[in-house]
């Protein structure tokens, strides 16, 4: 994709191409409706055990990530989703690690040690926002081109970087598909029962449940694990790990305006216009890509004949049994990091 001129943003030289969202920092902010800067610092959290905590500013945001494997090898982007965190990866990072892939895992804006360089910064939750945190995370870290995979939030980001930026997408894996949306495609109604599992969607739409997120976080991630991952049993120990991550002072917000933007009740940021235009028609992704769904993931998802259309490089879908819920890479570590390999093996 050829970044359009009225994104502003600043030329990038990686593989000759004009682009990436480190330059979105230098435009103005817009759009009333998206949460405005709220103050404290991320909270310290310990060195996970599959890699050294590092921090870096890309963009709008300093973003804490994982490093793992060598240097020189070949890069792969892994993006957790909510209500999780990097430990989604903590078993399938060391198993890429090992096969020569340079292993990068950010926090996502409003969570764990990520935050934003600007206090006047809007805590903005929308689609577009994610995927240009990814290129200006690459940017920073001088990686031109990368595998990109993830679960969730993550899946959802790494399909808009693999359609509108396929120069710096190797090429992708995605739990559960192809994820692009819009607000206007998120006006329609759905039946009850697929309605029913959106609840929290239509929670964090009132005060009540912005509220009610913020005093019971914990305890609402654990539900959303339990009904997503109904054969998962994790322990509190694995919980709690990832849990640490949702007391970034940002998170809420940062949660809360996801949903809202979705249904359209609340604003996006004028910079991020012209992107969501080219995400509403629902653009194909052409890059090497493979699919992934667990046999017991209790979280909406579309089926996967519904995507199959979307790849239209070389695809395969991956079906993975054994009582594999949501947060497949935590799950299925093994199925996971072997899509990233296959996919790898594809470009």
């Amino acid at each position: 994709m050829t970044v359009p001129d009225d994104l502003n943003w600043p030329r990038r030289r990686f593989l000759g191409v004009a682009a990436a969202a480190a330059g979105l920092s230098g435009l103005p902010a817009s759009g009333s409706g998206a949460f405005p800067p709220v103050s404290g610092e991320p909270t310290p959290l310990p060195r996970p055990p599959f890699g050294r905590l590092r921090q870096i500013d890309a963009g709008l945001l300093n973003i804490g990530y994982i490093e793992a494997g060598p240097a020189a090898g070949r890069p792969v982007i892994l993006l957790h989703g909510w209500p999780y965190d990097i430990h989604s990866f903590a078993e399938a990072a060391p198993l890429l690690a090992a096969t020569d892939h340079r292993v990068i895992i950010p926090y996502l804006r409003g969570y764990g040690t990520t935050s934003f360089r600007s206090g006047e910064a809007v805590r903005n939750g929308q689609q577009a926002a994610f995927a240009a945190d990814v290129v200006a995370l690459m940017d920073a870290l001088g990686i031109a081109q990368a595998v990109i995979a993830g679960f969730d939030w993550g899946a959802r980001t790494a399909n808009i970087v693999a359609a509108l930026w396929p120069e710096r997408c190797r090429a992708m894996v995605s739990v559960s598909g192809y994820l692009i949306g819009s607000q206007a495609a998120n006006q329609a109604p759905l039946p009850p029962g697929a309605e029913l599992s959106w609840w929290y969607q239509f929670y964090f739409a009132t005060e009540r449940g912005r509220r009610g997120y913020e005093a019971n976080r914990d305890d609402f991630a654990k539900l959303i694990w339990r009904t997503a991952s109904p054969k998962w049993n994790f322990d509190e120990a694995a919980f709690e790990r990832s849990a640490r991550a949702l007391r970034n002072p940002d998170h809420v917000a940062i949660v809360v305006h996801n949903y809202r933007w979705r249904l359209g009740l609340a604003e996006g940021e004028a910079r991020y216009a012209p992107v969501e235009q080219r995400l509403a028609a629902m653009p194909d992704i052409t890059v090497p890509a493979v699919t992934l769904q667990g046999d017991a993931d209790g979280a909406p998802h579309p089926e996967p004949a519904a995507y199959a259309s979307k790849f239209r490089g070389r695809y395969v879908h991956r079906p993975v049994e054994g009582g594999i819920g949501h947060n497949l890479p935590q799950e299925a570590p093994r199925a996971f990091s072997d899509a990233v390999r296959e996919a790898a093996s594809y470009a």
